[in-house]
């Protein structure tokens, strides 16, 4: 890694701009993470796409990042927690299978689709609080909805006490904050450690009919066989980080998406474009996860000239792969849920890592947000689309609030 990087905003003020900037320089680029790490970052569609799939790219760094394997990654990079996990993120060939086997069925298309009742519910309840809402005062859309609709549902599949989500929250919100130093960021990963490890402890005295409780009984037969206990723990990691801030960035995306697209808002409300056509296109427009560390290269990889040695980390940027012109045509920076091609984006990944809650997700927004626009249907921004600030991430790609007025003022 000789070239000079294009070093990445770890507050992600401007993500797409910079994802532009990054594809304008080849298919893939070379570029600087928080903590001076080099990575190569893949923003051309059909390329990713076939990286997602190559048994020569592997998400685990303890076989395959050579820094990694050397010891030159170490506790102060503020990323280490998200390679330093042992679950189905970051496992490779055999392992990843096995420990996908074993969360998949609670994601099933019959699992996930039963949950429409209770998704019902908890939006509505959410919406009844909102109702309350003295006329004239702003509400953090994001605070108030977007967050505690997939905080509440993956909460309740998983089995989590109802009195450990703020604490899980706070953690959840840590994982993908750009402004955290290696203390800081470490210190947080071993608070969620702790966190989690104490629920399955609870679990393991009182289990029930959750996912919590059917990963401890895999953790517990055949001795710990199938699953280590630090394997148990760090999958209940991913589940909760995975299961909180995508979808709320999906959400909170719709949403100013609509407020700032009034002719968008309109043929949706009115039925001549459909919510699932309207959150795929949410989906490719701004993906909730912009940049998603990282993978490796088993063996040096040439990709149409440039080469990627054995042992380099690479970056799936898949927002700037969502906006991709090969793909999306000169329009791409445009918002249109008529897209005919809004079904190809990158946003729940490729291959045999593609997320297994993309359903959950997808059917959590299809719920939420018409029922939001139903009983709100002046709703309107209460500031500037320009002074809205992000979060604070070059991974996670939403708002840090989504002030909003429920009624016309």
């Amino acid at each position: 890694m000789n070239a000079q990087p294009i070093v990445l905003d770890p507050m992600g003020s401007d993500i797409q701009g910079e994802s532009a900037h990054i594809r304008a320089s080849g298919p893939v680029t070379l570029v600087e993470l928080p903590g001076g790490v080099r990575a190569w970052s893949v923003t051309d569609a059909g390329v990713l796409k076939r990286l997602l799939t190559d048994p020569r790219v592997s998400k685990d760094a303890a076989q395959h990042w050579t820094a990694y394997m050397n010891g030159e990654i170490t506790g102060e990079w503020p990323l280490l927690p998200w390679v330093a996990v042992d679950n189905m993120f970051t496992a490779y060939g055999s392992d990843h299978r096995r420990l996908r086997k074993l969360v998949a069925p609670a994601f099933t298309h019959r699992r996930t689709t039963a949950l429409r009742s209770r998704i019902e519910a908890i939006t509505s309840g959410l919406l009844d609080q909102l109702a309350q809402t003295p006329a004239g005062t702003v509400v953090d859309l994001r605070e108030a909805y977007c967050y505690p609709v997939p905080i509440q549902v993956i909460s309740e599949l998983m089995g989590v006490p109802e009195e450990r989500n703020p604490a899980l929250r706070t953690c959840v919100d840590g994982f993908f904050d750009g402004s955290l130093g290696p203390e800081e960021g470490m210190a947080n990963y071993v608070e969620m450690y702790g966190l989690v490890t104490e629920i399955v402890q609870l679990k393991r005295e009182t289990p029930g009919d959750d996912l919590i409780s059917e990963l401890i009984a895999a953790r517990d037969e055949d001795d710990g066989s199938r699953l280590s206990e630090k394997e148990l723990v760090d999958t209940l990691m991913l589940i909760i980080n995975a299961g909180h801030e995508t979808t709320v960035n999906l959400l909170d995306q719709a949403v100013f998406t609509l407020l700032t697209h009034p002719e968008h808002r309109a043929a949706v409300t009115e039925g001549r474009v459909s919510w699932t056509d309207l959150v795929e296109e949410t989906l490719r427009f701004e993906a909730p996860v912009a940049h998603l560390p990282l993978r490796y290269a088993v063996e040096d990889i040439d990709i149409e000239g440039r080469l990627i040695p054995k042992g380099d980390p690479i970056l799936a940027s898949y927002a700037g792969a969502n906006r991709d012109p090969k793909v999306h045509g000169p329009t791409a920076d445009e918002f249109d849920p008529a897209r005919t091609t809004k079904d190809q984006h990158l946003a729940f990944g490729h291959g045999v890592h593609h997320c297994l809650g993309s359903p959950l997700a997808r059917l959590e927004a299809t719920v939420a947000l018409p029922a939001l626009f139903t009983r709100f249907p002046t709703l309107t921004l209460a500031a500037a689309p320009a002074t809205l600030k992000t979060v604070g991430s070059f991974i996670s790609n939403g708002h840090a609030q989504l002030p909003v007025h429920l009624e016309s003022p």
